[in-house]
This record gives C-alpha cells, structure tokens and sequence, in this order.
C-alpha cells in the first residue's frame, strides 16, 4: 500500500533521505502521520525515526540543507525538532523506553528499528513509510486494524501500559478522535495502570492529553471512557464526583452525563469559530460548571436544589486546574464562566432591565461570547424546550448586541475615594468601597451618567445609609 503524502511533505523528505543517506543511515516516517494519510486526514507534525542512534546528526544535517535554525535537542530522549513552515520533524534514534518504578522520567536505550517498533503504544502507530510512500507495517497489524478500526497494542497491553502509564489515557484519546474500538485487552490493562499513572507520569503530560481529549470533536465520549475505566477518578476526582448526583426540574440525567452531554454539545455547535484558547477555556467551563453540585445538593421534598453551587464550583475548578497545572489565565476564565453561569439561564426578557444586561456585559467581561455559548449548552443537555431556550437567549443577544459593550465595560464609578474622603472628612474605610458600588450599579442603572459628577453627589445625599459603619 503507497499513502499520497500532505503537499509540501515529498520536499522535505527529499531532504530527509538525501541526508541519511550521506550518514549511512536509514530514516522513515512513523507513526502518526501514516496512520492519518491512510485515514486521508491531515497531519502536520512528522516523527523520523533514525537507525544507529544517528537521530540528532540526522536532524542536525536536515536543519543545515533547509536553512533552518539548528535543531531544538532533548538529550535524554534522544530526540530532535525541526520547524520547516507548517511542519514539525522530531527525529528521534530507534530505542525502546520504559518508567522504572516511582520514576517520573522513563529509561531509554538504543534498539533496532523491530523493537522500536514493538515498543510503540499502538499498532496503528508502528507503520512506516519514506518519499515513495510505500507503507511498511512490522508487526503485521497496523493495516489490518486500521482498517478493522480496532486499537490494539503491538505487545500485551498490560505490558504496554506498565512501561508507559500514560498510555492509558492515549487510547482512549485515540479511540475517540480516530473512532476506534477498544480491543478486549485494553480496559482492563487501563485499569491496571492506574497506581502508576497517578505516580509516575508527569503532570505536563497529563496535562497535554486532556486539552487534545477537550477540542476533540467527542470529548464527551472521551470523559465517559475515562469515567468507566477509573481514570476520571484518578485524574479528576471533582468530575468523577458528579456521577450520580441526581437533578430535578428540567434535568433528566445525573450531574455527570449532563455535563458530558453538554460539553459534546459545544463541540457539535454550528457556530463562528473561537480563538483556540477561548474554546479550550468554554470546553473546561462546560465540563465543569456544576462540579460545585456535589457539595451543595439537598433535597426538599421532590426537589433537589444545588444553592450556591457556582460559586463552590468555580472555587473547586479552580483548585483542580491548580493541580494540573493550568495556567493563571485559564483558571480565572474558566472559574468566571463557572461562576456565572446561572445568570443567562435566568435571564427574563419581561423583568430584566437594560441595567441587568449591562450588569452581565461588564461581569462577563471577555467571557461573554463563551458564557452564552455555555449556557446554549446547558439548557440542549436537558429538557429545557428547546424553542425556550433559542427565544430567551436570542433576545438577550440581540440586546447585549444593541449596547456598546466596549464602553460598559469601562464604566467606573463617577468619584474617586479622595472626593469622598474630602467631602465628608471621613479616614480610609470600607465605606468608601460600599459607595463606589453603590455608585458603579447606579450608572448601569441609567440613574446616574458617567461622569455627571454633579448628579453622583445628588446620588450620595439621596442614600445616607450608604455612609453608616458596618
């Protein structure tokens, strides 16, 4: 079988051959990219694995022949990057690798290109192929269970599993984002692994799986596998919490299946696309947004009720996020969206006023346009009417849409603390803050314009409640 390969890869792989063959040496694409020209999807990164431990050299020489900067080198796995436009070449010598115990960095040591080959995670992952796109399958499988759509591992995947816990959470990744069936083996290996998994696979590593497992087309699948194989529980025992937490009113499933009903939702939405960083931050606030149910359900009579459950679960995002080392920026995202995410559900086009929606403008901030979306997601997870809910957030859209939401955003309070503190002689307090608020909700109001300092005053000696200690 011969893949056509991606325009613009034959070039670089001129220059890939050309090299190895001044250095002796044999260099093929493995991997990834085959198995994707095969499914006819696009890939752009290119793993080049190289014979007799010549992967660095091999790299370095390609990066001199293209005009390239030298090549990025990770001494201890033996690997090499090189950019070429659109393209990443990691190069990387035969070898075979394996975590010892307790180690969060794994063993490597040279081996032939048969053993690479056995050692990778899956069979549609040990295919080879060069320039002429002749694929060259080792182990026998890789054709055969691409096209069977099967995920099996080249060696017992208990076996597999154990020298790379992290291997667990690739397959059920691939599963989803490939749509493979789980071969009879893999399940149980995954659970096998778990003790190993939450103790010697980094945290970075972790890390990068779930965000390819959030953009996936499915990522509500990819959080059911991980619930039913136990590696929700290991990984992110606040969501595997929400397993079931029963739900009254419109809700017809658990805390959990509606979350993951809500997050493929999002994922399936006919919509403008958003910023990468933006979706990835919406995915962890729909998959997370009633993880504060848990803590907060109770029941009262035929009803359940969850009060105060944004806050709890923004404050419990926040903490999970922290631990897989989420950056600063994606946990405040994140917790806000989870923190407001009530507020578009409740919107009443009858009772909230132009002040209301101002309100929600500048609270969402930057997060509007997600929050909404989150919100869309959460009322199609259940049995919220379906014309309900298009009516109640299209009106508020077409609000939001007649403000200008730049300008509310800036909005501050028409006088600073040293008017007030000079008007009234009064020291620094907690009362001056308590004005300012008091001031800020009145200009969104309309009660008060910005910056008619005038009309502020008449405000202030309107409410002298507002200046009394406590």
């Amino acid at each position: 079988m011969r893949v056509k390969h991606q325009p613009g890869v034959e070039p670089l792989l001129e220059v890939v051959e050309a090299e190895a063959a001044v250095l002796g040496v044999r260099a093929l694409v493995v991997g990834g990219y085959v198995r994707d020209r095969i499914l006819e999807r696009d890939c752009k990164d290119l793993d080049i694995v190289v014979e007799n431990g010549a992967g660095t050299e091999l790299a370095k020489a390609v990066a001199a022949r293209i005009g390239n900067r030298p090549p990025v080198i990770f001494e201890r796995f033996g690997t090499a990057q090189v950019g070429s436009g659109d393209f990443l070449l990691e190069f990387v010598s035969a070898r075979a690798e394996s975590y010892l115990p307790e180690s969060r960095k794994p063993d490597v040591r040279p081996a032939t290109l048969e053993e690479d080959i056995q050692r990778r995670d899956f069979t549609c992952n040990t295919l080879l192929c060069g320039l002429d796109g002749e694929v060259l399958d080792l182990t026998g499988r890789g054709l055969p269970d691409i096209q069977a759509r099967l995920l099996r591992t080249p060696l017992p995947a208990a076996e597999t599993f154990h020298e790379d816990p992290l291997r667990a959470v690739r397959a059920i990744r691939f599963a989803v984002t490939l749509d493979f069936r789980l071969d009879d083996e893999i399940p149980p290996a995954i659970t096998g692994c778990l003790d190993r998994l939450g103790t010697v696979v980094s945290v970075e590593r972790i890390n990068d799986e779930l965000r390819k497992m959030l953009l996936s087309d499915r990522p509500g699948m990819a959080f059911q596998l991980m619930h039913q194989t136990g590696v929700l529980a290991r990984l992110m025992p606040e969501v595997e919490a929400m397993a079931g937490v029963e739900q009254s009113g419109f809700h017809n499933l658990d805390v959990l299946d509606h979350s993951l009903a809500a997050l493929d939702a999002t994922a399936a939405r006919l919509r403008p696309p958003l910023e990468p960083e933006v979706e990835l931050a919406l995915r962890l606030g729909v998959l997370l947004h009633d993880c504060g149910k848990p803590a907060t359900a109770a029941r009262d009579g035929e009803r359940i009720t969850f009060l105060g459950h944004p806050d709890v679960g923004a404050r419990t995002a926040a903490s999970m996020m922290r631990r897989l080392r989420f950056s600063n920026e994606e946990i405040a995202a994140v917790s806000s969206l989870i923190s407001l995410h009530m507020r578009p559900i409740q919107y009443d086009p009858d009772t909230w006023s132009d002040g209301a929606v101002r309100r929600l403008v500048r609270d969402a901030a930057d997060g509007l346009r997600p929050l909404l979306e989150l919100a869309r997601a959460d009322m199609a997870a259940s049995d919220y009417p379906p014309e309900e809910a298009g009516r109640k957030l299209g009106d508020l859209e077409r609000r939001v849409d007649g403000l200008d939401v730049d300008a509310v955003r800036r909005v501050r309070p028409p006088l600073n603390g040293n008017q007030l503190m000079a008007r009234f002689a009064r020291p620094p307090g907690a009362w001056i803050s308590r004005l300012q608020d008091a001031l800020l909700e009145a200009v969104l109001d309309g009660d008060v314009t910005e910056g008619d300092e005038a009309a502020a005053w008449n405000f202030v000696e309107a409410h002298p409640e507002l200046l009394v200690d406590g």
